[in-house]
C-alpha cells in the first residue's frame, strides 16, 4: 500500500511541478516581451540575440556600429515609435550593466523608487531585486568587471568606479536585476586599457542621450529593441530587409519565443506524458492492494455483516478507503512538487537572475485532485463491489 501512494504521489507531483514551471515561464517570458516589436543586432542565432537583449540570459551575438544602426536610433523615423540601444557585456557580481537611455524604462513600465536616474558618466540606476540582493545603496561605488561571471580576475579597476545614484521600483520584470547607465560609460571602461584612445574621446564622449551617440559611428552598442509606431506592410517586412540587405540581423521577439515554447514543449509533452503512466500504474496498484487486502479482511467484513452493517456501507467504506488513498498520494505530490519548485527556483534566480516561487498555487491543481479522486474511485470500485458481495456464511464457516 505504501508503495502504491508513493507512486501516486510521484506521479502527481510531476505533472504538478510541469504546472508550476510551465505557467512562471510564460508569465516572465510575456511579461518581459515589453512591447517591443524588432530587435536589431550582430548576425548570429535571432533566438540569442532575443534572450540576451530582452531576458538577459545569454551573451551577446556580437556588436554593430552607430554608423550601421544610425538610420534606426534617429528621431523622426517614420515606423518607430521608441528605439533604445543597448550596451552589454559587463557585470558586477554577475549582474549585468546595461549601457542605454531612459526611454527603456517606459517598456518595463519601471518608475525611480529613491534618488535620480542616471544622468552623467559612471551613473548607475539600479533595479530593486539587484539593490535587496547586493545591498547596494544610493552613494555606493564599484567596479565592473568583463563578461557575466564574478571571479575578480576580469575586473575593470583602473577604469573609473560607477557610483548608485537610484534604485528603480520593483515591477517584477527583469529590469529589476539590471544595472543600468549611459553608454558612453561603457564605451569609457573599454576604452581605460587604451590611454591614448580615452584621452581622445575625453572631450566627446560624455552624456547618455541618443542624439549624442550617433555623434560617434564608430563606437559600437550591442543591440536596439524598437516599437513601431504602426503596424503595415513596411513594418512588416522591415525585419527581412535588415537581414538581406546590411550586415545586421533583425529578429521579431514573438516569432523566436513562440519557435523556443514549441521546442520545449516536446520534451514537456514527454514528460506529462511520462507523470501520466506513472499516475495510471499507481491507480491499477491501489486496485491490486485493495483487492488483495479483501482476503486479509473477509472475515471482518462479515463479521460487520453479522452486526448489521448493509452491503451499501461495505461498498462506502472500500471506496472512502480508495479515496483516502489517493488524497494522501496527491497531498504528498503537491507537497513534493511546491518543496521541488523551491529548489529549481533557487537554482535559477543563482543562474539566469528570474525569480520563481514554489508557494504559487495555480486552478490546475483543482483539477488535479479531482482526477486523483476519480482514479482512487476507480481502483476502489471493483474492490468495493466485491466486498459488499461478501458471502457471510461461507466466509464464517471458511474461518
Amino acid at each position: 500500500m505504501l508503495l502504491s501512494i508513493v507512486l501516486f504521489a510521484l506521479g502527481v507531483g510531476l505533472i504538478s511541478l510541469l504546472f508550476l514551471l510551465n505557467r512562471q515561464l510564460e508569465e516572465k517570458f510575456q511579461k518581459n516581451l515589453a512591447g517591443i516589436d524588432l530587435v536589431i543586432g550582430a548576425k548570429g542565432s535571432p533566438l540569442q540575440l532575443i534572450l540576451n537583449s530582452m531576458y538577459h540570459v545569454d551573451a551577446p551575438t556580437g556588436n554593430i556600429t552607430i554608423g550601421e544602426a544610425r538610420a534606426f536610433l534617429r528621431e523622426g523615423h517614420p515606423l518607430i515609435k521608441t528605439a533604445v540601444p543597448l550596451s552589454v557585456g559587463d557585470s558586477y557580481k554577475t549582474y549585468r550593466i546595461i549601457g542605454t537611455n531612459h526611454k527603456i524604462l517606459a517598456l518595463y513600465e519601471a518608475e525611480i523608487g529613491s534618488g535620480k536616474l542616471w544622468e552623467a558618466d559612471f551613473e548607475v540606476t539600479i533595479g530593486a531585486t539587484l539593490a535587496d540582493v547586493l545591498g547596494l545603496k544610493i552613494g555606493d561605488e564599484f567596479h565592473s568587471s568583463h563578461g557575466f561571471v564574478s571571479d575578480g580576475m576580469n575586473e575593470h579597476s583602473d577604469s573609473e568606479p560607477f557610483k548608485v545614484v537610484g534604485i528603480l521600483q520593483a515591477t517584477g520584470s527583469v529590469i529589476d536585476q539590471l544595472i543600468l547607465t549611459n553608454t558612453a560609460s561603457i564605451w569609457k571602461v573599454h576604452s581605460s586599457h587604451d590611454m591614448d584612445r580615452a584621452a581622445e574621446q575625453q572631450d566627446t564622449v560624455h552624456t547618455p542621450q541618443t542624439g549624442t551617440i550617433l555623434d560617434h559611428p564608430e563606437e559600437e552598442i550591442t543591440s536596439i529593441l524598437i516599437q513601431f509606431s504602426k503596424r503595415n506592410m513596411q513594418t512588416l517586412n522591415m525585419g527581412r530587409n535588415i537581414n538581406e540587405n546590411t550586415d545586421m540581423m533583425a529578429a521579431m521577439p514573438a516569432y523566436e519565443i513562440n519557435r523556443l515554447y514549441n521546442m520545449m514543449g516536446a520534451g514537456e509533452k514527454l514528460l506529462r506524458m511520462v507523470a501520466i503512466v506513472i499516475v495510471f500504474v499507481s491507480g491499477l496498484s491501489i486496485f491490486i492492494a485493495l483487492f488483495d487486502s479483501l482476503r486479509d479482511r473477509k472475515y471482518e467484513l462479515a463479521l460487520m455483516r453479522v452486526m448489521g452493517a448493509f452491503k451499501s456501507e461495505l461498498f462506502l467504506l472500500i471506496i472512502l478507503e480508495g479515496l483516502i488513498l489517493a488524497v494522501i498520494g496527491f497531498l504528498i505530490g503537491i507537497f513534493l512538487s511546491h518543496i521541488g519548485m523551491s529548489v529549481l527556483s533557487n537554482y535559477m534566480e543563482a543562474s539566469y537572475r528570474y525569480s520563481f516561487s514554489g508557494t504559487t498555487f495555480l486552478l490546475e491543481e483543482l483539477y488535479l485532485l479531482f482526477g486523483a479522486l476519480v482514479i482512487g474511485l476507480l481502483a476502489a470500485l471493483i474492490p468495493a463491489i466485491q466486498a459488499s458481495n461478501t458471502d457471510i456464511s461461507d466466509t464464517l464457516t471458511d474461518s
